[in-house]
C-alpha cells in the first residue's frame, strides 16, 4: 500500500474518522490494528517476524528492568542477537555465502537464496534494539503495555521507512496525547502534500533519468551521461526519501504524534560532516548513540576517533544494503569524514567561502551516490572512471526541463534556508494558505512523471 496510492488515501481517511469517532480507550487498538493489517497488505507472511520481534524484545526490556547483573546483560544480548539474526538472515545470507564460496572456492557460481527481505525490517529492528538499549543502560523505563510498546514498533507512517522513532519520543505524545491543534492539522496537511509534490513530481521525475543510464551506463559512455546520470540518482533519492519522511510526519501529526525531522536541506551543507546532519538525520543520531559513542566516539585520541567513524560508516553503508558496492560507499563516507576532521571542516561555514564549499561538498556526495546505485562494483567503477576520463563529446541525458525542475527546487531551498518562507506561509491568511494547497494539487495533477506506480527508493532496506 503506497502512500502514493489511491488505497493508502481511502485507508488513512477512514482511520483518521474511526480515531477521532472511537472512544479514546479503544484508539490504541484501533492504531494498531491498522497498522497490522498497513504491513499484512505488503507480503501477509511476515508480520509474524515482526511480532516475533515486538514479543522478544518487550519481555527482555521488561526483564532487563527487573534485574541486575548478568542477567541483564543475558536479556540484552538475546534481544540485540534476535534482532540482529534475522535481519542478518535475511538482508545478508546471500552477501555471506558469495564471499564464503569466493574465498573456499574463487570463480566458482553462487546461485543466490530465494530470499524476500521483509518490508521495513531494518527500520523497525533499529527502533526496537533503541529501546531495549535504553532500557539496559536505565534512560528509559519498560513499557508495560504489550499492546502500547507493539503500537510504537508497528505505527504505520513510519513502519516502513522511518523517520527512525526514539522510545521516549513517541511515548511522550503518546502518554500524554491532546489533539492537534488547528495550526498541526495544516501543518500536518501541508507536510503531506510537500511529500506529495517531492515523489511524484521530482523524484519519479529525476528517477526516468537516473533508472536508464544504470540500467546499462556502459550503452551511455562519457562525461556528461556519468555526471548527470548520477546527479539525477542524488536528486532523486533525497526528494523520494525525504518525500516519504514528509508523508508519514504529517499523517503522524493528524493522529497528534510529533515525529523528528528527517532531513534539512542536505545539499546546501558546506561539508559532508554537515550533511550527515542534514540527510536521514534519524539514522545518523541513532549511530551516533549506539555504534560511535560505543565504540569510543572522541574519547580516545583523534586516530581512534577517525578509525571510531570510519568503522560506524561502514556499518551504517552495510546497513544499507548486502553487496560491496555499500561498504565502500559507507567507507567512502567515512574517509571524508575523517579527512574533515584532520583539515577542520567540522563547523558549519559562513559568508562567501560557502558557496564554493557546498558546490565541492555535492560533488563529493554525488560520486559517492554512484556506489550506492550502480547494480555491480564494476558498473560502479565504469561509471567513476566515465566521470574523470571519459569524452566530453557526449550530451547531457538530463533535458531542459530536468535542469529547470533542479534549478527551480534549489531556489526553493535557498529561500527556506535563508528567509523561512515555508514559516511564512504557514502563518499567512486562510485565503493565502488555501490558494497554496490548490497550486500544489494543480502541480501534483500536472506535473506527476508517470502514471505508474514507482516504489520509494527505501522500502528496499
Amino acid at each position: 500500500m503506497l502512500f502514493t496510492s489511491l488505497n493508502f488515501c481511502i485507508f488513512l481517511v477512514v482511520v483518521l474518522a474511526l480515531f477521532y469517532a472511537l472512544p479514546r480507550s479503544v484508539c490504541k487498538y484501533l492504531l494498531l490494528t491498522a497498522s497490522l493489517f498497513f504491513y499484512v497488505a505488503w507480503i501477509p507472511r511476515y508480520v509474524l517476524i515482526l511480532l516475533l520481534l515486538i514479543t522478544i524484545d518487550y519481555f527482555a526490556a521488561l526483564w532487563i528492568e527487573q534485574r541486575e547483573g548478568a542477567r541483564r546483560h543475558g536479556a540484552l544480548v538475546i534481544s540485540l542477537c534476535a534482532n540482529l539474526g534475522l535481519l542478518g538472515w535475511f538482508k545478508y545470507a546471500n552477501f555471506a555465502r558469495e564471499i564464503w564460496t569466493a574465498l573456499l572456492h574463487p570463480g566458482a557460481h553462487v546461485t543466490p537464496l530465494a530470499i524476500i527481505l521483509p518490508l521495513g525490517i531494518s527500520f523497525h529492528t533499529f527502533q526496537s534494539m533503541s529501546y531495549v538499549i535504553d532500557v539496559y543502560r536505565k534512560k528509559q523505563p519498560a513499557i508495560r503495555s504489550y499492546v502500547d510498546y507493539a503500537l510504537f514498533v508497528s505505527f504505520f507512517p513510519q513502519l516502513v521507512a522511518g523517520p527512525i522513532v526514539r522510545a521516549g519520543e513517541f511515548f511522550a505524545d503518546y502518554f500524554h496525547w491532546t489533539p492537534p491543534t488547528a495550526e498541526e492539522w495544516q501543518r500536518g496537511c501541508a507536510m503531506i502534500l510537500t511529500g506529495y509534490i517531492k515523489k511524484l513530481v521530482c523524484a519519479d521525475q529525476f528517477s526516468l533519468v537516473a533508472d536508464r543510464y544504470f540500467a546499462n551506463p556502459a550503452a551511455l559512455p562519457g562525461l556528461f551521461p556519468a555526471w548527470t546520470g548520477a546527479i539525477a540518482f542524488g536528486l532523486q533519492i533525497f526528494f523520494d526519501f525525504s518525500g516519504y519522511t514528509d508523508i508519514a510526519i504529517g499523517v503522524a501529526l493528524l493522529f497528534g504524534f510529533h515525529f523528528p525531522e528527517n532531513f534539512r536541506r542536505p545539499y546546501l551543507s558546506a561539508s559532508v560532516t554537515e550533511f550527515w546532519r542534514r540527510w536521514h538525520m534519524t539514522l545518523s543520531s541513532w549511530l551516533r548513540d549506539y555504534v560511535y559513542i560505543s565504540l569510543g566516539g572522541n574519547r580516545k585520541g583523534a586516530s581512534r576517533t577517525r578509525i571510531n567513524l570510519i568503522l560506524t560508516m561502514l556499518l551504517g553503508g552495510l546497513w544499507h544494503g548486502a553487496s560491496w558496492n555499500f561498504v565502500i560507499w559507507g567507507g567512502y563516507h567515512g574517509a571524508l569524514l575523517s579527512i574533515e576532521r584532520v583539515i577542520g571542516g567540522r563547523e558549519e561555514r559562513r559568508g562567501a567561502v560557502r558557496i564554493p564549499l557546498t558546490v565541492v561538498t555535492f560533488l563529493l556526495v554525488t560520486i559517492g551516490w554512484v556506489f550506492f546505485r550502480a547494480k555491480t562494483l564494476a558498473a560502479a567503477l565504469f561509471v567513476i572512471r566515465e566521470m574523470f576520463t571519459g569524452s566530453a563529446a557526449s550530451a547531457s541525458l538530463m533535458g531542459p526541463w530536468q535542469w529547470g525542475l533542479a534549478l527551480l527546487t534549489t531556489l526553493v531551498a535557498f529561500a527556506e534556508e535563508y528567509r523561512g518562507w515555508l514559516t511564512r506561509l504557514a502563518q499567512s491568511s486562510v485565503w493565502v494558505r488555501t490558494a497554496a494547497a490548490v497550486i500544489a494539487l494543480l502541480v501534483i495533477e500536472l506535473f506527476t512523471a508517470t502514471d505508474l506506480s514507482i516504489p520509494f527508493v527505501y522500502f528496499q532496506f
